[in-house]
């Protein structure tokens, strides 16, 4: 077992993992990376067809040309969502090919991939290094994983492939069209999922990289998001995704009464503050209540008579209407939450795809995030000091990615819209059980019993309280709920077995994730 030490969170954290010797969070801001940036090995054009025909008859001929064998680290991206097809058939041909010990590097991974847990327990995979969302995290949690899980948010996993920390040997990029060159892109054909950008720098960094499509075009495939120079083969199959499934678990508006009520405290909030103001900017996560916090603020738009200069998505219908309507200026889409989002992509210049480089990268000159003056977010837990949590449950299980949620809190005004209970448990906490996000970075909490700002920021209390918001201390919400509920909420039943680590955006170690005692 890796040594433990203490960080600058005061949190407890291995100095290895996975046989790696990791850096302990040292602060927000506080860590100054070194050296130069990784890069794949300089290819030569004379190794490929003078036609520019890289076309390949099958994923596994294309990966056994690229390659694979054991140990190696294979990546994939999660524009699909839980409908993407393209994931477990990679693991499929690797198990017929007696590949091994595998490390999967995912974008982020789905329900749907729930086939790759055989592939795990049979030893093809031995561990996921990105989001585990449902069964795979409730695998680990049970220690049944063959490896550490890191978790990474979108730009620290940009970073993490940019600075050398994770190699990639083998990127798999399912896209919706390419030609036979490589070039590809998201925002057409029957698999259109709109942006590709969370595999842009698996193209760019891996050593060998294959473009999967069901959508085979003449060259070139214009506008391209993935560059065909950085291919090595294409591999044409019947279908690469479903799109009607990006439209998956969070990413559909709220019909609860107290959920809409928390979003239209928020929007509330945003009309109360001095940023609220021709030409701001905001980003809302995918969650039910911030779709329906964009609703609400709408309206208020509308009202005011006042426009945004841009939004950050994940892109909706939402903000599709808000930029044709012409409330917003811009979209800058990481990712596309629904059709409508895919269908503006492609036909809206001012709906653009941006990459997790120039949005959330912390190892780059500057990024997207820190100039967007509000973000609303989602979170499992919060504690008193304002920490957050987007990981793990009450009960300890590892159930969702970061995803930009960490790379967001950068914003001049960070909002936490959540429910001050969940199935009769409170959220508001002593201490919470993963730390993903320092409180010092995190500004509003709003519930359905009232607003609570962190004492930080005397400027937004103040601005509120003028406003008539409801604004309350966090102590005294919590104690409401509390009693409420019958007492604070039952702490996790852990061991000390470390399954999994969380990674600030510099690619430091923030905290540790333990097993799960399924024993008592």
């Amino acid at each position: 077992m890796s040594e433990m030490i203490r960080n600058a969170a005061g949190r407890m954290v291995p100095t290895h993992v996975n046989g790696e010797p990791v850096v302990p969070f040292q602060g927000v801001g506080k860590y100054q990376p070194q050296g130069r940036k990784a890069g794949p090995p300089i290819p030569t054009a004379a190794d490929f067809p003078a036609d520019g025909d890289k076309r390949v008859a099958t994923l596994k001929e294309a990966l056994v040309r690229a390659g694979l064998r054991d140990g190696m680290t294979v990546s994939t991206h999660h524009h699909f969502r839980d409908g993407d097809l393209v994931a477990n058939q990679v693991f499929d041909a690797a198990a017929e090919l007696g590949v091994r010990d595998l490390r999967w590097f995912p974008s982020a991974a789905f329900p749907c991939h729930r086939p790759i847990l055989e592939h795990m327990k049979r030893g093809v995979v031995r561990w996921i290094e990105g989001s585990l969302n449902g069964p795979l995290g409730d695998y680990a949690s049970k220690g049944q994983m063959n490896g550490v899980a890191v978790l990474r948010s979108h730009g620290g996993r940009w970073q993490a492939i940019q600075d050398g920390e994770v190699h990639v040997d083998i990127a798999v990029i399912a896209a919706p069209t390419a030609d036979a060159f490589g070039n590809a892109t998201g925002d057409r054909g029957p698999s259109a999922c709109g942006s590709l950008n969370f595999a842009l720098a698996d193209s760019q960094y891996a050593d060998k990289v294959i473009v999967v499509t069901d959508n085979l075009v003449p060259f070139p495939c214009t506008p391209w998001q993935i560059q065909g120079n950085n291919v090595d083969a294409v591999v044409v199959m019947d279908q690469v995704g479903v799109p009607a499934k990006i439209i998956s678990g969070t990413t559909q508006i709220t019909k609860s009464p107290d959920r809409l009520l928390i979003a239209e405290l928020t929007a509330r909030f945003i009309r109360a503050t001095s940023l609220y103001r021709p030409g701001f900017s905001m980003q809302a996560g995918a969650g039910g209540t911030a779709l329906a916090t964009a609703i609400y603020l709408k309206e208020y738009m509308r009202e005011d008579g006042v426009t945004a200069a841009f939004m950050r998505g994940g892109s909706t219908k939402y903000l599709v209407e808000m930029l044709e309507e012409g409330l917003i200026g811009a979209i800058l889409d990481g990712q596309t939450f629904d059709l409508e989002g895919v269908r503006s992509m492609r036909e809206n210049p001012r709906h653009v795809a941006t990459s997790p480089f120039t949005s959330y990268n912390y190892h780059g000159k500057g990024n997207f995030a820190s100039i967007v003056d509000f973000v609303v977010l989602g979170a499992t837990e919060v504690d008193v000091d304002f920490n957050a949590n987007v990981v793990t449950h009450s009960d300890g299980r590892m159930l969702h990615g970061i995803g930009g949620w960490q790379n967001c809190l950068t914003a001049k005004v960070t909002i936490l819209p959540i429910p001050s209970m969940r199935d009769r448990i409170p959220v508001l906490v002593d201490e919470v059980t993963t730390l993903v996000g320092p409180g010092e970075l995190i500004d509003v909490i709003v519930t359905e019993r009232g607003v609570a700002i962190n004492p930080r920021r005397q400027d937004l209390i103040d601005q509120a309280t003028a406003a008539g918001m409801p604004v309350r201390s966090i102590q005294e919400i919590k104690a409401e709920v509390e009693a409420l509920c019958g007492g604070k909420p039952a702490k996790p039943r852990l061991t000390d077995e470390v399954i999994g680590v969380v990674k600030w955006v510099d690619g430091t170690v923030i905290d540790t994730i333990y097993r799960v005692d399924t024993d008592k």
